[in-house]
């Protein structure tokens, strides 16, 4: 009898009673996507690698407990609005909107409580030949200040034998900005390896990237070629490999932490690709987003504990968010975020597992 494509079972429980389940979709040879309802959260994703193993690539923790002790965004949903917008403050036909202020001077990932710390309701199940999760969330007009009632569905979908699309999509009541992103933390020789992402090889198919002040708020001029600057990851190169040269914008950012500009025009094409030398594990991201953000694991510091009881150190994962632009609210010449009542924003994520010999 084959296994069930789909398991879903009880991940925790919150402190007023309500269970947060997790969801398992199973692709072939051992694939498997786990995700949790709290902040739609990408729990687990087991790939394989050059040798015939299996191993989770995304960080996080074993057990609910951890991701209520710290919001640290591993493997969630974000928004409102992923990334930052300056002051925390943007206008919206001639009002001013200001939101809670809670990374320096910036608002960041949705504010105070955003997406990432609600729990979803499973709207369906598909047990079909490519099974899916689709989770819902209501954000309330004047949820941390935004405009307008917010309806989002997200959808996880195993589409590959070794692939995961992540569909997101939201409607409104009345004019407003939105912007979701999913915050996987990946480390393709495994989340407990205890090996750096630094000699991961990164391929970006981008020429241009936003340079950010040191509140990492892109700074007012136009986004900057990458030729002939560290952020150069046209051709595949180790993420380490210059990343700690004297370049003020690597300062800024402590390392990457950086967006870069696609011309997507709403369209599914390959933004980056991501091996592991050892494991000769390989994923690559198709995104039809006009932003993918690359961050380094900068700011993880070894005080928090991830799977396997192990702490998580700087560098020790990277993150590659696809999303439009940050601050774009308060940039006309940037990607819009505005979503209008009639119209549905739409976001399409893929990642496709691979392997070389390693």
């Amino acid at each position: 009898m084959a296994a069930s494509k789909i398991t879903r079972d009880v991940f925790g429980t919150l402190s007023d009673g309500r269970k947060v389940e997790r969801i398992v979709l199973r692709g072939k040879g051992g694939f498997e996507a786990r995700i949790i309802t709290h902040g739609a959260v990408l729990q687990a994703l087991i790939a394989p690698d050059a040798r015939g193993g299996h191993d989770d690539v995304v960080l996080g923790h074993d057990t609910f407990a951890g991701y209520l002790a710290e919001r640290k965004f591993f493997g969630a949903t974000v928004g409102r609005y992923a990334n930052r917008i300056a002051n925390g403050q943007f206008s919206l036909d001639g009002e001013t909107v200001q939101l809670a202020v809670n990374n320096g001077p910036n608002a960041l990932h949705g504010g105070l409580d955003g997406f990432d710390r609600k729990l979803w309701e499973i709207a369906d199940l598909d047990e079909g030949a490519e099974p899916a999760v689709t989770l819902t969330c209501v954000s309330p007009h004047g949820e941390e200040n935004y405009p307008g009632r917010l309806d989002v569905r997200m959808t996880y979908r195993v589409t590959g034998p070794t692939e995961l699309s992540l569909i997101m999509e939201a409607r409104t009541d009345r004019p407003t900005i939105v912007n979701l992103t999913n915050h996987s933390f990946f480390n393709l020789e495994g989340a407990t390896s205890g090996r750096s992402v630094l000699d991961h090889e990164l391929t970006v198919a981008a020429e241009h990237f936003l340079a950010i002040d040191p509140t990492a708020i892109p700074l007012r001029e136009p986004p900057r070629p990458v030729a002939g600057t560290p952020f150069d990851f046209r051709e595949p190169r180790p993420v380490g490999e210059r990343i700690r040269e004297s370049d003020q914008q690597l300062q800024s950012g402590r390392g990457y932490d950086h967006t870069y500009c696609f011309r997507r025009d709403g369209r599914l094409g390959l933004a980056a690709r991501l091996v592991a030398p050892r494991a000769g594990r390989i994923m690559e991201l198709f995104t039809d987003q006009p932003g993918l953000q690359i961050y380094s694991g900068n700011y993880l510091d070894g005080t928090i504990l991830g799977k396997g009881g192990k702490l998580i150190r700087q560098s020790d994962a990277m993150c590659l968010e696809p999303h439009i632009w940050p601050d774009a609210p308060n940039r006309p010449d940037f990607p819009s975020p505005r979503l209008d009542p009639g119209e549905v924003y739409r976001h399409h994520t893929i990642y496709r597992f691979s392997v070389r010999s390693p």
